[in-house]
């Protein structure tokens, strides 16, 4: 009975068609971004940093995404709970940490902006803003621009569930369901916005919503990185195909508070948070590669490891590295009066 569910459990990702080694890089990718987003937690308690958005509880989906799409030519426009996403994508935590604490070095903003306001242009991670849900319509744009150019690409673009609310979301999906273009956006629905739960902000399902503009909405477990592996692998084949986009809602949950500026416990309560925490997607994946017979203890343990080692140098790279001066406010800036009398 073990061996015939063993064999069943490997067929899942082979048939999705992930490899054995892409399969276990699914999960190292989670652990880290888990570990990463623990460590900033301690970094912040501890007065090294000011601020930090957590993820945790959302890996799974971000990974799962991350890896059916095209890592070389897509798009990507994340929302600030995204660090198993971009870590997904090729940036490293070295960059990160330079984010965390607000370094000249930091590819995302230079040190400008607040931690989780992705930017990296090698790897076409669009640059966010605070406003939240303003990448939806930019992801849409991008969208337009290939189908423009006849590029074989996607956008893909996240939020969450409270931004599903916002104008600029029903914009954006409006234009790519006339135009029918090559974007895939994601929900991260992790039941709340900051410290509004889902049922006193939503009606109905968001992925329901798709339908008013012309185009799928599918909902996934979004603790399931190979379902949603494969919700968005097909989102993508019909992107590509000319079918135009898709809605997906990944469900989900907030583990950890809204920000390190928020109490949690103070709109839900411990026994909420704990029972989630039993269903936390990274567990549930790690037991399936034990019984793929593609993982073990001794191997997470030595992964454990190596990323405490990869953090600890992150964390000092990150620490020790130069602050923008002064001066650096006037760099990457556009006079529009330069050259016309003007400043």
């Amino acid at each position: 009975m073990k061996q015939s569910q063993s064999v069943e459990n490997q067929s899942k990702h082979a048939a999705l068609g992930l490899t054995d080694e892409k399969a276990i890089e699914m999960y190292v990718t989670m652990m880290t971004s888990r570990r990463y987003d623990e460590r900033c937690l301690l970094l912040q308690r501890a007065g090294k940093i000011n601020f930090h958005v957590s993820g945790i509880g959302q890996e799974a989906a971000q990974v799962g995404a991350a890896f059916a799409l095209d890592r070389d030519v897509d798009y990507f426009l994340p929302y600030y709970r995204d660090y198993a996403l971009v870590l997904s994508l090729g940036m490293t935590l070295r960059e990160l940490m330079l984010s965390l604490f607000a370094k000249a070095e930091d590819p995302n903003s230079g040190g400008r902006q607040m931690p989780g306001h992705f930017g990296h242009k090698r790897l076409r991670i669009v640059t966010g803003s605070s406003p939240v849900t303003t990448q939806v319509p930019h992801a849409v744009g991008i969208a337009l621009a290939a189908k423009m150019k006849k590029k074989e690409l996607v956008t893909f673009v996240t939020f969450g569930e409270g931004s599903s609310n916002q104008g600029d979301f029903h914009e954006g999906c409006n234009f790519a369901g006339v135009h029918k273009l090559p974007v895939i956006l994601m929900c991260e629905n992790n039941q709340y916005a900051i410290s509004v739960p889902l049922h006193k902000q939503v009606g109905g399902r968001i992925c329901d919503r798709a339908i008013g503009y012309g185009f799928p909405g599918v909902r996934v477990d979004g603790n399931d990185p190979l379902e949603v592996y494969r919700v968005v692998k097909e989102a993508r084949e019909r992107a590509i195909a000319g079918e135009g986009p898709t809605l997906i809602e990944a469900m989900m949950y907030r583990i950890s508070p809204h920000s390190t500026s928020d109490n949690d416990l103070a709109y839900r309560t411990k026994e909420e948070v704990d029972e989630h925490r039993g269903k936390d997607g990274i567990n549930k994946y790690k037991q399936y590669l034990i019984e793929c017979g593609l993982w073990d203890e001794e191997k997470d343990a030595e992964l454990m490891k190596k990323i405490r080692v990869m953090l600890d140098d992150a964390t000092e790279y990150g620490d020790k590295a130069p602050f923008p001066r002064p001066e650096d406010i006037l760099l990457h800036v556009y006079d529009g009066d330069q050259g016309k009398g003007g400043r």
